[in-house]
């Protein structure tokens, strides 16, 4: 259940850097690079959620259901 709730919370994480992102493209126009890094921070994100769900699910802590 622990690992459900982390989840959910890096995909919330992931969207709001996601949302932050289309906020600092639109409000800045004189080429800010906040919006890179918050692209950025979004990738980072990713990549790190799905080597935890590779690894959660090696070690048997998310299992298949039906």
């Amino acid at each position: 259940m622990l690992i459900k709730i982390a989840v959910v919370l890096v995909l919330i994480v992931i969207l709001g850097s996601l949302f932050s992102a289309l906020f600092f493209l639109n409000k800045d126009k004189s080429g800010s690079e906040r919006t890179v890094k918050a692209l950025t921070v979004r990738i980072g994100l990713s990549i790190v959620l799905f080597i935890g769900l590779l690894i959660a699910g090696y070690f048997g802590l998310i299992g298949h259901s039906l």
